[in-house]
């Protein structure tokens, strides 16, 4: 296992609170993809992809998660911050392909890591639609190299 200190993309802090572990006191499986939701979304929020007044304010915030798979490594124990890493290893014509971290703050232990696909939907008809060229300029910085 590596660290994820210097690998590409962007490192998002979140907090796992007490409400997210389990009865044994580590955080629930489930709650992972909670946290990476929410770096996701915080990352291109930052950025104006977002949702306001329940519309999405460019057409690439209208998309959804086709595909995530996580392998865990180690628990983590308890609540406290935690970095969620992500970058994009893929970016087709409708759909994005992240790979991702789930690390303490410093990178050195990695909890979990996986991989996410979205895909953006045309909201008319709910089928793929491509990405805007704006969304593309933005989802360069999370390029893998």
């Amino acid at each position: 296992m590596t660290t994820v200190v210097h690998t590409p993309g962007a490192a998002v802090p979140q907090t796992v609170h007490f409400d997210d572990l389990d009865a044994m006191g580590v955080l629930h499986n489930s709650r992972y993809a909670v946290l990476v939701e929410r770096a996701i979304t915080a990352w291109w929020a930052e950025r104006g992809v977002s949702f306001t007044g329940g519309r999405p304010t460019t057409p690439d915030a209208f998309n959804v998660v086709r595909e995530y798979q996580i392998t865990f490594h180690r628990p983590i124990r308890g609540t406290g911050a935690v970095h969620v890493r992500f970058w994009l290893d893929r970016m087709g014509t409708t759909s994005a392909q992240y790979g991702f971290a789930v690390a303490s703050t410093d990178g050195a232990t990695v909890y979990a890591e996986g991989r996410r696909v979205n895909v953006r939907l045309d909201p008319a008809t709910m089928r793929p639609a491509p990405w805007t060229d704006e969304g593309r300029a933005l989802a360069a910085h999370l390029l893998r190299e």
